[in-house]
């Protein structure tokens, strides 16, 4: 049986005084402002490919080209009628409550009070 032994010598290096020292055997990483420079434009280029791409997107909503050809029909509101009754006319499958909220968001108006003679524009998915 051979036993085999190894060993390391001391890392030794050249001083700028020009004398021998010995270190630990890991050099310092120093970077140069190339380097640096370097360095900084390869961690920034993900964002910037990211930006370009948002930018050629267009980054926000579009119009569609694709107008509706469905005309907007429009109810004229009868004496003593009420915003539930007419709701319960324009679309009798569905809750009065949420036909009731829709007509007074599409049409803006401030309260659930209508008069005799007002035209009401009514949301498209209840038109015939």
């Amino acid at each position: 049986m051979s036993t085999a032994t190894i060993t390391t010598a001391p890392h030794q290096s050249v001083t700028g005084a020009g004398q021998l020292s010995s270190g630990s055997g890991t050099p310092k990483l120093r970077l140069t402002a190339r380097g640096r420079r370097v360095f900084s434009g390869l961690a920034a280029l993900p964002l910037v490919i990211v930006a370009v791409a948002f930018a050629l997107n267009g980054g926000m909503a579009t119009a569609s080209t694709g107008l509706s050809t469905t005309p907007l029909e429009t109810v004229t509101v009868e004496a003593g009628q009420s915003l539930w009754q007419l709701a319960e006319e324009i679309a009798p499958e569905a809750d009065p409550r949420d036909v009731i909220d829709e007509v007074i968001t599409f049409n803006h108006l401030s309260s659930v009070e209508i008069q005799p003679g007002q035209q009401l524009d009514i949301p498209t998915i209840y038109s015939n």
